[in-house]
């Protein structure tokens, strides 16, 4: 794999229709070098504030990094609208075999979190570390189908989208009927589980799209004792402020050494 080269992988999927998933890996200082995984969130992009601060660390580090848009995000191909969380994780376990290193860790923010923590689960013992932002763990249900009125849910149901303000995009994001009800075979919960690895959480206090609590929540759920959550009292949801990037590589730099 070339250094930071964009390249693609496909995925066939139902009736042969390809997906060209979009990924940057760089290579480590050697070939057992750690490797950082990147899980953007939900219609984010690999490029992002985050991702690119995680990859100067660990080039920094010598280790590896990999990050990747799901189909319909970024340079990969596709829709936002023909997505669901059963493709993006089967996008990201792709991705994730890809890398050979034995010390993964899984950074993971919002949405991305929520597919990290589904990856450990199917990987017990591929996965050295999770680090999770904001998760936005079973949003399709908790954060949005449980939110929205009885007039959007039958949007959804009879018309099969629906389109959700957001100030993250113009024109807002396509809920559909699809999303929903996928989501549904991906939840976490309501019995504990351990992801075979050390937890550290970042979420901020003023939080408007995925309240804190769902973080203490999931600390409830991880049958684990290594799990730390931290709260930032005036952070919100993108955590991309100087600060907030310093805490997230302060976070990551405990497995990386």
């Amino acid at each position: 794999m070339a250094d930071e080269q964009p390249q693609y992988h496909e995925i066939a999927g139902d009736g042969g229709k390809i997906r060209r998933i979009a990924y940057r890996y760089a290579g480590g200082a050697s070939a057992d070098a750690p490797a950082l995984m990147w899980l953007p969130g939900f219609q984010s992009r690999m490029m992002g504030e985050k991702a690119d601060a995680v990859a100067a660390f660990a080039k920094a580090r010598g280790a590896a990094m990999m990050r990747f848009d799901y189909s319909g995000h970024g340079a990969s191909s596709g829709k936002p609208e023909d997505g669901a969380i059963s493709d993006w994780l089967e996008e990201a376990t792709a991705i994730f075999q890809r890398l050979n290193a034995g010390h993964r860790v899984l950074i993971g923010s919002s949405m991305g979190a929520w597919l990290a923590l589904l990856l450990a689960q199917c990987n017990p013992a591929s996965v050295a570390a999770l680090v999770l932002i904001a998760p936005a763990w079973n949003m399709t249900e908790d954060l949005m189908w449980a939110r929205f009125t009885p007039d959007i849910r039958q949007t959804i149901m009879e018309g099969g989208v629906y389109r959700l303000p957001t100030n993250y995009e113009a024109g807002g994001y396509q809920i559909t009927r699809r999303l929903i009800e996928d989501g549904r075979q991906h939840m976490i919960g309501p019995t504990p589980f351990d992801p075979g690895c050390p937890v550290r959480i970042i979420h901020g206090m003023r939080d408007a799209d995925v309240s804190y609590e769902r973080s203490l929540k999931l600390v409830e759920l991880l049958a684990s004792d290594d799990v730390r959550l931290t709260l930032v009292k005036d952070a919100e949801h993108r955590l991309a402020r100087e600060q907030d990037l310093t805490l997230l590589l302060q976070t990551i730099g405990e497995f990386v050494t």
